[in-house]
């Protein structure tokens, strides 16, 4: 928690602020929030990814599955988080190519966020396997007659690593630039309230609120 951009001790009360510039600072958060979970998710894909690639092939069908699972699993989640930052919502403040451009001199950039949102959209598709794609034949047997009816399938590939350290570097340069728009709209925010009155304050919605640990989290409500 913060007052005035600084470090403060836990409130007495904590009262909801409903302005635009809170709903604004809110989303911020929270597309913040979203980019810390694309990081999150790249490093654990690098590590799952690295020990496929570096360790034996296992013998274990089961064990093969279980693995591409988390890691389609983890990549969704990352896909999921980061097109959401671009994402508009009503009174939200949308990350922009500009801002891609802004954080990252990478010339490669867009094209990298553009496949990247088009990743999403086939991974998030409602109606289409993003994993496998099916096709139905008839067998013959040896007359050319027909003996039955064959399922096949063809395995997409998994995500690689490039991808997920170009993925995860874009995602830390944007969590910077979002980090730096929080500072400057949590100033704006209390400067529209640093001359309340008691009577003002106390009119606002009271908010539940746990006070900070010894590890400096906090959470409210």
């Amino acid at each position: 928690m913060t007052t005035n951009g600084a470090p403060a001790s836990p409130p007495a009360v904590l009262r909801r602020v409903d302005s635009v510039a809170a709903s604004a600072l809110a989303d911020l958060s929270a597309r913040f929030e979203d980019l810390q979970t694309v990081l999150r998710c790249c490093e654990r894909l690098v590590e799952a990814l690295g020990a496929a690639a570096d360790g034996p092939e296992p013998a274990d069908a089961d064990v093969v599955v279980e693995a591409d699972v988390v890691v389609e699993a983890l990549w969704t989640v990352a896909l999921l988080s980061y097109a959401r930052c671009f994402a508009d919502r009503e009174g939200a403040a949308a990350l922009t190519e500009d801002d891609l451009t802004a954080a990252l001199s990478n010339t490669d950039v867009l094209d990298w966020h553009r496949v990247l949102l088009q990743l999403r959209d086939h991974y998030a598709d409602p109606a289409v396997n993003p994993r496998e794609q099916f096709s139905v034949g008839v067998a013959q047997d040896p007359s050319g007659a027909p003996g039955g009816v064959a399922i096949t399938s063809a395995r997409q590939p998994l995500v690689d690593d490039l991808t997920v350290r170009q993925t995860g570097a874009i995602a830390f340069a944007l969590s910077g630039l979002v980090n730096d728009r929080i500072a400057a709209q949590q100033q704006q925010v209390f400067g529209e309230l640093e001359h309340a009155t008691k009577e003002e304050l106390d009119a606002l919605e009271q908010m539940d609120f746990v006070a900070p640990d010894s590890a400096g989290s906090s959470a409210g409500t």
